[in-house]
């Protein structure tokens, strides 16, 4: 385990660690011209994710569709992603009274397929700097069934791993986020003329369900919030092409702006699975200059 833990970013982009002062309270929810609900609060009902988000992600969904329907004039529009992802929730139990199996604590909590639905959750999460060890978020592409090594469409995959010093995810994971959903990691995927017909990853994406789409390399990412650190991880779907996963790394560097010291280690899921159940443990460092 990297014992140099990256630390130079300080300044977050998420809302304060504290409740939010009556102004922002105050601040009108848009919505429907009629009938008109009760306005909600933004804030989650409990400490890492409000209960009512489904809830409330629904009457987003409502309020989208019918502006969508009334506004034939072109005047509201709704940014779609490229792709649709999922965003999923899990909390370990206290210590010694664990969750032997890891997939049985994974929740999903919401599809996002557009700038909005994004957005709409995300104003509803905890920062990862106010969430309790051990505690996981997790971003995957819709065309993943289950965010784990098994999946399909990770078993061959791998993953880059930064080790953060507690206090400074919350802007990392904001940024990662953004660079995902944005495409940012595009250009790092195998040209499709270097993918041979009987490759079985690429048949596993082409049968998911949304089938006809352009899947990225990138199958997703995680946040897990440790006692000590926290992990960011960036899951790739095809561990085997070294030139893929560099280009992955340094894409990675640019985006998150990482300083020149940061240590960045890869597992791939195959170790993970069959030497030590772990997706960060025995992990190999990464020792390229950074340029």
């Amino acid at each position: 385990m990297a014992t140099n833990y990256f630390s130079n970013h300080s300044q977050s982009r998420f809302l304060p660690n504290s409740a939010p002062s009556s102004s922002q309270q105050q601040q009108p929810q848009q919505q429907p011209a009629n009938p008109q609900p009760t306005p909600r609060s933004r804030l989650p009902s409990s400490k890492h994710f409000s209960t009512s988000v489904s809830s409330s992600l629904n009457a987003d969904r409502e309020h989208t569709s019918a502006t969508q329907g009334s506004s034939s004039n072109g005047s509201t529009t709704i940014h779609p992603l490229k792709n649709t992802w999922v965003f999923w929730f899990r909390q370990h139990r206290a210590p010694g009274n664990k969750i032997t199996n890891y997939e049985e604590g994974i929740k999903k909590i919401s599809s996002l397929s557009s700038v909005e639905s994004f957005w709409s959750l995300w104003t509803h999460l905890t920062p990862p700097s106010s969430l309790q060890p051990t505690t996981d978020y997790l971003v995957f592409h819709s065309g993943i069934r289950r965010p784990v090594w098994e999946d399909p469409l990770n078993i061959t995959g791998g993953k880059w791993v930064i080790r953060l010093k507690k206090g400074v995810a919350d802007r990392i994971w904001e940024d990662l986020v953004l660079a995902i959903l944005g495409e940012q990691f595009d250009e790092c995927r195998q040209p499709s003329d270097e993918v041979s017909d009987d490759n079985a990853v690429a048949r596993n994406w082409e049968d998911s369900s949304d089938s006809g789409s352009d899947f990225p390399e990138i199958c997703g990412c995680t946040l897990s919030v440790r006692q000590s650190e926290d992990i960011l991880s960036l899951w790739n779907r095809v561990e085997n092409d070294v030139k893929v996963r560099e280009r992955i790394r340094d894409t990675m560097r640019r985006v998150l702006n990482l300083p020149t010291s940061t240590i960045m280690e890869y597992k791939t899921n195959n170790d993970s699975m069959n030497n030590d159940r772990s997706s960060f443990r025995n992990s190999a460092i990464d020792r390229t200059p950074y340029s």
